[in-house]
């Protein structure tokens, strides 16, 4: 049995300017939670460190807290503020 997960991490707004893609699929350590997975797009895109503290998480199109453990196959979501007018 394996020791990692496979999730798929839908970006929007900023996330999704960042990074150019509109979804990554990441491998991740089982027992991982949402928030650990926005740390790690903040190592590859620094710049969108201001946003961590605002951002909400979704998972299977539920919002959840930061510290809900993802599961394999799980879609997140990152939800930063969006400005609009």
């Amino acid at each position: 049995m394996s020791d990692s997960i496979s999730v798929t991490v839908k970006l929007f707004a900023a996330y999704q300017d960042a990074y150019g893609l509109p979804e990554l699929q990441l491998e991740l350590p089982q027992g991982t939670t949402v928030a650990q997975v926005c740390d790690r797009l903040l190592l590859d895109r620094p710049q969108l460190a201001p946003l961590k503290e605002i951002t909400q998480f979704g998972v299977n199109l539920e919002f959840v807290s930061p510290d809900t453990i993802v599961q394999n196959g799980d879609e997140i979501v990152l939800i930063p503020p969006v400005s609009g007018g």
